[in-house]
């Protein structure tokens, strides 16, 4: 068909629909099947029949996206063991052993969340409760700890491209490459080359070290963290609440975490490495059975473990790594809709359009930053990054290759527009459980990070335009040292110091609290 203003009506409906529902799925099924409707010329029948027989199933049955959805399903019963098992949080512990001063207390919390690296949701309700206590006794507020909860969920898993958001914008990108004809590079090639460009996420991450060790907070953080000082913190009606999700078994070892990540770091370069990875690029297929591989043998040793440490039988392993194959279920579906709804805007010309557009009016080099703004205000709407990375990334890709900006950018500028959304939108389940996991009142959790996102997200949108015209990753090296800058002038004129106290300094201060009451 030839590309007109109805190409774009599947698109903008499914973006309207995403931000007025919060529902991706329903979303993506409706601009599918609208767009269906226009190539049927209003024909329901025949649309619905299209949607289904020459759409979503060929989508589905075709061996790429296959190989995508069955590594999703390996991937979501092994998190599934791994949140059950309790070696994430013994982990955690230990790494809670080392730390007698604020200053170390958030840096040994962040580093919890990093290492919690296969789960988003999961890094929340398992470092958070661990580590709450033990702020509470550094005095250090509950909005502090949610804030670095999020800060290590989303914005660490986005950068991973063996866990299940890698994967998911990895079959994304392939799509895309294949419409567009691009054979010089795969998925796992552009995806690691936009790593660095996923500037965002960096600077969350940046973002932590830099606040414990400057010591200096401002906006409603800097008021959070004043009265912490003073022994005031915020309350919820049940401070109970987070104890649920945590795992009791304090026999657990760490090993039951590490020993199946390096059996699955073995098992996947064991069956690359004679291919020639990462010398040689290794077909896609290739590498999702070498994943798939992978997650299946750590699994066995995960249950074998949990066997051996007394968590559960092997039976009930078993049984928990099943029922956790779907755990990735939305997700599997969101990307179905989304490769039918690609194939769909393919027909209709939908990206040739919206290039037609922009030729001439849009310079290249600002391509990916308002790629970055219409995705951060869609996920923050919506509150789903995994949808936003549906909806944005089969338009993003085709407009940057035919307006000449950078592939890499523009894929870690959607990733990046993506996560901002998941990483600080009140409606988000990442921003929920941070603040549950810290038991934190949501809102409160809301206010105190959105100053530190806004900061993150406005040296990302002017990075984006640097990253474009200069092509080098080490710009986000100088987009850290910016939010540096900008944050530690803004902590200047606008915030407080607060003082990096010891244990012995915080015993003196209860000390003579008590003797003055």
């Amino acid at each position: 068909m030839d590309a007109n203003v109805l190409s774009i009506v599947p698109i903008v409906l499914t973006i309207g629909l995403a931000i007025r529902t919060r529902n991706v799925i329903l979303s993506l099924f409706t601009g599918l099947l609208s767009g269906a409707l226009i190539i049927a010329k209003g024909h329901p029948v025949v649309a619905l029949k299209a949607t289904i027989g020459e759409y979503i199933i060929p989508r589905f049955l075709d061996s790429y996206n296959a190989g995508i959805v069955v590594l999703l399903v390996f991937i979501g019963g092994f998190v599934t063991l791994l949140e059950k098992s309790g070696g994430a949080e013994a982990f955690a512990r230990k790494v809670a052993n080392f730390i007698d001063t604020r200053c170390k207390t958030q840096i040994a919390a962040w580093i919890g969340g990093i290492l919690v690296f296969f789960s988003e949701l999961g890094t929340p309700m398992i470092v958070g409760p661990i580590f709450a206590p033990i702020f509470k006794k550094m005095r250090i507020s509950k909005e502090k700890l949610a804030w670095i909860l999020d800060c290590t969920a989303s914005p660490v898993c986005v950068l991973i491209p063996f866990i299940g958001w890698g994967v998911t914008s990895m079959g994304l990108i392939q799509t895309e490459l294949d419409n567009l004809g691009i054979t010089a590079i795969n998925d796992w090639t552009a995806f690691c080359n936009a790593i660095p460009y996923q500037i965002y996420p960096i600077l969350c991450l940046c973002m932590v070290p830099l606040v414990a060790f400057s010591k200096k907070e401002f906006g409603a953080m800097a008021k959070a963290e004043q009265d912490a000082r003073k022994g005031i913190f915020s309350t919820l009606p049940s401070e109970e609440a987070p104890k649920k999700n945590m795992i009791t078994n304090n026999n657990v070892s760490p090993l039951v975490v590490i020993l199946p990540l390096v059996v699955l770091f073995i098992t996947l370069f064991g069956i690359l490495i004679p291919q020639g990875f990462p010398v040689k690029q290794v077909p896609g297929g290739d590498f999702r059975v070498a994943l798939i591989s992978g997650y299946l043998l750590a699994a066995v040793t995960m249950i074998l473990l949990m066997k051996h440490y007394k968590v559960m039988e092997i039976k009930e392993g078993i049984s928990t790594y099943v029922k956790g194959c779907s755990k990735l279920f939305d997700c599997m579906v969101m990307l179905i809709l989304a490769w039918a709804l690609s194939a769909v805007g393919g027909i209709l010309g939908t990206s040739e359009f919206i290039v037609s557009i922009a030729q001439g009016t849009v310079p290249y080099w600002l391509v990916p930053s308002i790629v970055f703004l219409i995705g951060a205000l869609m996920s923050f709407a919506t509150g789903t990054s995994w949808g936003t990375f549906a909806i944005v990334m089969p338009i993003a890709i085709p407009v940057a290759y035919h307006l000449d900006a950078n592939l890499y950018v523009t894929i870690g500028a959607v990733l990046s527009g993506g996560l901002f959304g998941d990483h600080c939108s009140p409606v988000s389940d990442t921003t929920i459980l941070a603040a549950s996991g810290a038991n934190c009142e949501l809102m409160n959790h809301t206010w105190t990070q959105l100053p530190y996102a806004i900061i993150c997200a406005a040296v990302s949108f002017l990075g984006f335009i640097v990253a474009t015209i200069a092509e080098s990753p080490m710009i986000t090296v100088g987009c850290v040292a910016a939010m540096a800058v900008v944050y530690l002038t803004a902590s200047k004129y606008k915030g407080v110091v607060i003082e990096n106290l010891s244990i012995s300094d915080i015993d003196a201060i209860e000390a003579e609290e008590k003797k003055n009451n």
